[in-house]
Order: C-alpha cells, then sequence, then structure tokens
C-alpha cells in the first residue's frame, strides 16, 4: 500500500522549489495530473487554492471548494484537485467573479496577477510547433497543451497560414478563437519565463538563433534601458507595442 501511496502522491521535499509548501512540516504533497503543464513548469490546482489564494486551511477543504466547482481555469470549471494550472492560465473564483493570471515572476517564479473580468475572457499561447495536417490545413501545437487547426483554401499556396513557431496567439476563453498573433521578432515585447531573469519584461532588440530551433540566445531591454541576454527558450512573447496581458508595476511601468 505504500508503494501504491507514492505513485498517487509526490514527497514534499522532491517538488519544484518553488512550490509555495512547507517541506519540512509535511512529508507528503499533491501529485499533479499529467495535462497541459508538467510539475516544472506548473502547480496542482490544490495547491493554489489553498496556498496561493488562501481559500482553504487544508487539503481537505480544497478539495472540497474544488470539487463542488467554485473554480475555473481558463473559462472551465475544474474539479480535479490535481489539475496543473501553468503560466498565463486565467482562473476564476466562481463565487466572488475575481480572476487571476498566473505569470512568471523574478526569483519566485510566479505570481497570481489579478485581472479585470475583461481581460479573464482571453488568454496568451506561445506556438511551440506547427505541422500540416489532412486536407493541408495548419496544426499549431501551443505551450498549454492546445492544438488549434488553421483551415487554409489552398494548401499548394497556404495564404491563411501567418503564424510561425515562438509567435504568441491570443485566445477567447473558452471559445479557443485566435484573436490576436505576435510574432517572435525584434521590437516585440517579452517576459521571461525561466532562467536567472525570470519574470523580467522588455523589448526584443536582437537575436540569435544557435542549430536548434531554442538554443539562440536573445537580447532584451527593459522601459529603464538596462539590457540583459536570456536563453530563445525562455521568452514568452507578450504584446507588440506594449504588453496585452496585466503585470506588476515594477516589470513593466
Amino acid at each position: 500500500m505504500a508503494r501504491m501511496g507514492g505513485q498517487r502522491r509526490l514527497k514534499a521535499l522532491n517538488t519544484p522549489a518553488f512550490w509555495p509548501i512547507l517541506r519540512k512540516k509535511y512529508k507528503w504533497s499533491v501529485k499533479p495530473r499529467p495535462g497541459p503543464h508538467s510539475s516544472h513548469t506548473g502547480l496542482p490546482l490544490l495547491i493554489i487554492v489553498r496556498n496561493v489564494l488562501g481559500l482553504a486551511d487544508t487539503s481537505r477543504e480544497a478539495r472540497k471548494i474544488i470539487s463542488e466547482g467554485h473554480i475555473e481555469v481558463d473559462g472551465k470549471i475544474r474539479k480535479d484537485y490535481k489539475y496543473p494550472v501553468g503560466f498565463m492560465d486565467v482562473i476564476r473564483i466562481v463565487d466572488t467573479d475575481e480572476s487571476y493570471r498566473l505569470i512568471p515572476y523574478p526569483v519566485k517564479f510566479f505570481a497570481l496577477q489579478p485581472i479585470s473580468k475583461e481581460e479573464s475572457k482571453y488568454k496568451l499561447s506561445f506556438i511551440r510547433n506547427k505541422a500540416t495536417v489532412k486536407g493541408g490545413h495548419i496544426q499549431l501545437n501551443l505551450h498549454d497543451g492546445r492544438n488549434l487547426v488553421v483551415k487554409v483554401q489552398d494548401p499548394r499556396n497556404p495564404v491563411e497560414d501567418v503564424f510561425k513557431t515562438l509567435g504568441t496567439l491570443k485566445i477567447s476563453l473558452p471559445e479557443q478563437e485566435i484573436l490576436s498573433y505576435y510574432p517572435f521578432e525584434v521590437n516585440s515585447i517579452a517576459i521571461v519565463i525561466g532562467g536567472r531573469n525570470v519574470g523580467r519584461v522588455g523589448r526584443i532588440v536582437e537575436y540569435k538563433r544557435g542549430m536548434r530551433l531554442y538554443r539562440g540566445v536573445v537580447t532584451i531591454e527593459d522601459v529603464h534601458g538596462r539590457k540583459f541576454q536570456t536563453s530563445m527558450d525562455h521568452i514568452f512573447v507578450v504584446g507588440k507595442e506594449n504588453p496585452e496581458i496585466s503585470l506588476p508595476e515594477d516589470a513593466w511601468k
């Protein structure tokens, strides 16, 4: 039985460093279910409800809140307390109509940013890769596990396919319709989602691609004129002229 329990749960000491849990107080932590985000880039919904939002004092209370349908993620009620929540996901507390977006944040790795009701109706997802599917249509595979198909009239001349890998889509929730597209290019605004510069925001001023797609180096300039570099796989484009999402004041202004 102990072995089976170990499969269902995760030792607290083995959880990612950014999980806000008391590792020395508790031996076990909830193990996220396989889903749109891995345990290295997301949090189980139970931890969001109990440890981040503070809506519950215990796991039992958090599980009850979730199972009763009080929490939405990306416009859908989620009743699985193990459901993994990751960057750019929109969390809404149904009872109070309060909404938050999970964003990268310096040092802590993540933060829940309060957002307006209007902003809760969309999210940003970057394009990990793309493929041609049956009929010559284009399938966009996004960072949060979504797969969107772009219909083309003529597969030999797919003028509808303006999307490139590492670019970002603005998607309506929960309909999943593409509202806007922000390419990965010089002058685009990006946020860093990993490494020592996590959470920093700035404008892309230069990038050099490596031998592989995500192995390049990107130079970013923040609003104070300070330049820094990070790996291409740590970049998430969030807008063209201005960020399309709410950010902490110290991140952009």
